[in-house]
């Protein structure tokens, strides 16, 4: 079960069949669909995916995502989720416009980190940034990232592929248990999309870290 993570500023939280229309918002938007690497889809579209994540991906407990919230206001989403396109997790986070530049990023990424490494053990997690998203490659280095390769898209296009250290210092076994509120560090400062093979929801490239 996803729990409910807390940073200084941010809620993570699953989400809810009230928060449809925020979610079509963000997918529905162009620029964000730019920096996650795929095409805007029809709306409807959009909400099937929506009800896949409430019934499918939450139903069969398949991995973790979250909507996230500030003060109450929708801020963005957010995935930690093992896919086909690395050995290993992927991290996913995508911002709405109205959030950049205030540090939002930088504290969603941090605290993601910091699941990954308390809750879900893991030494390292994954994330594909677009080549042109300056501001998530310039985050992604000042956490201490590895470029692993280039992927390079049918239409030219190019996603790094990126390993980030958790800073996991636990030994196994003594993190917090999943299904329960989870307060983090919030860090402050800047996310890409949910891959969308089996068992994925929308979000950000081939997988991603970005938030544009």
């Amino acid at each position: 079960m996803t729990p409910t993570l807390r940073t200084e500023r941010l809620v993570l939280s699953p989400y809810r069949p009230e928060d449809e229309e925020v979610f079509v918002a963000l997918l529905g938007d162009e620029e964000v669909c730019r920096w996650m690497g795929q095409d805007r889809v029809p709306e409807e579209e959009i909400r099937g995916i929506f009800q896949a994540i409430l019934h499918e991906i939450y139903g069969k407990n398949l991995f973790d995502v979250w909507a996230v919230w500030s003060d109450g206001v929708f801020v963005g989403h957010a995935e930690i989720k093992k896919t086909g396109n690395v050995d290993g997790y992927e991290m996913v986070a995508a911002l709405v416009k109205e959030s950049r530049g205030r540090g939002v990023g930088n504290e969603l990424i941090r605290g993601l980190l910091r699941y990954a490494a308390d809750t879900l053990q893991l030494d390292e997690v994954y994330g594909m940034v677009g080549a042109e998203n300056a501001a998530s490659l310039a985050l992604g280095k000042k956490l201490g990232f590895t470029h692993v390769r280039d992927v390079v898209g049918d239409d030219g296009t190019v996603t790094k592929m990126l390993v980030l250290p958790t800073g996991n210092s636990r030994p196994p076994g003594t993190g917090p248990a999943p299904g329960r509120s989870v307060a983090l560090d919030g860090v402050p400062s800047q996310g890409n999309r949910p891959s969308r093979g089996a068992g994925s929801a929308p979000g950000a490239g081939p997988a991603a870290v970005s938030v544009g």
